[in-house]
């Protein structure tokens, strides 16, 4: 039976990958090793075979680390039917990058992921998902704090002076945001990890309109700057946890609060240069979209 001998894969790439990289007992490290992790991620029909089959082939064969985790997902449909590569039904990886920017992309698909249900996509519904929900909260925010923050702070980040009960309380969430993810995607519950950090956008956009200090910078500068570098510093711990999922584009804040190596919301130091304010997404024209061509308006 086809998926009897197609399991075997795992262990037999592994072994090659070894071979071809010099060190013979690579493999080694990841299957006589109690330490690793197996996750397999597959589709819904696939799980006996990853479920059932699989592991008693490696306990029959003996020494070999079974599966930790078969994280399974239902079905994504496109137009109706099963997404089938071999079918020609759904999107391509390459046409989805064509019509629409890499992280732009990733976090449609993201927020889509089937783990509970089957899932319908469209062109229209990515197409909103970015506009209405990554432009709209992510894209939006950086933008905003970023502006607010040139204007009202000379450009460079200062002391954020006294705080007060709801700037620590932006700052708290925003941390309980990140050990909430880290939970979701420990148990491989990905959408709701990325909804976790979205939520997490969308609270420092209220804690903005709140607070408005377009109006308190010329009022009460002190209390602007204040309510400016809480909006930094949890913008920051945002971007901490949508790293995993739009890597390019959170990248992009390196120059402004260092590359994302823990996890956790990172200090951002007084006297730092704040960076010219320039979209991290554009806005998805349907109209402007050919499927059939470039993308690019004819005209």
């Amino acid at each position: 039976y086809v998926w009897y001998d197609a399991v075997i894969g795992y262990l037999s790439a592994s072994k090659e990958w070894a071979a071809r990289n010099g060190d013979p007992d690579a493999w080694k490290r990841w299957w006589h090793n109690d330490e690793s992790r197996h996750l397999y991620f597959v589709g819904k029909d696939n799980i006996p075979f990853h479920a059932m089959l699989w592991p008693a082939q490696l306990m029959g064969y003996g020494g070999l680390h079974l599966p930790d985790n078969v994280p399974a997902n239902q079905y994504v449909t496109f137009s109706g039917a099963k997404m089938a590569a071999g079918r020609g039904v759904g999107l391509a990886i390459g046409e989805g990058l064509r019509l629409f920017e890499p992280d732009a992309l990733r976090y449609a698909l993201a927020a889509a992921l089937p783990e509970h249900a089957d899932t319908e996509v469209s062109i229209e519904e990515i197409a909103r998902r970015i506009n209405d929900e990554l432009v709209a909260t992510w894209g939006n925010l950086v933008n905003r704090v970023l502006s607010l923050a040139q204007s009202a702070l000379g450009g460079v980040v200062p002391e954020a002076g006294d705080r007060n009960s709801s700037d620590t309380a932006l700052l708290s969430a925003t941390d309980d945001a990140l050990l909430e993810e880290a939970d979701c995607i420990e148990r491989v519950e990905l959408r709701a990890g990325l909804r976790c950090a979205m939520e997490a956008a969308a609270r420092v956009n209220a804690y903005l309109n709140s607070n408005e200090p377009w109006k308190l910078a010329s009022v009460d500068p002190d209390r602007a700057a204040a309510v400016l570098v809480t909006a930094l510093e949890a913008m920051a711990g945002v971007r901490t946890g949508l790293a995993p999922y739009l890597p390019f584009s959170t990248a992009a804040l390196d120059d402004l609060f260092g590359p994302v190596k823990r996890w956790e919301r990172p200090a951002v130091a007084p006297g730092t240069r704040l960076p010219k304010p320039e979209p991290l997404f554009a806005k998805v024209d349907l109209d402007a979209i050919d499927l059939a061509g470039d993308g690019r308006d004819p005209a």
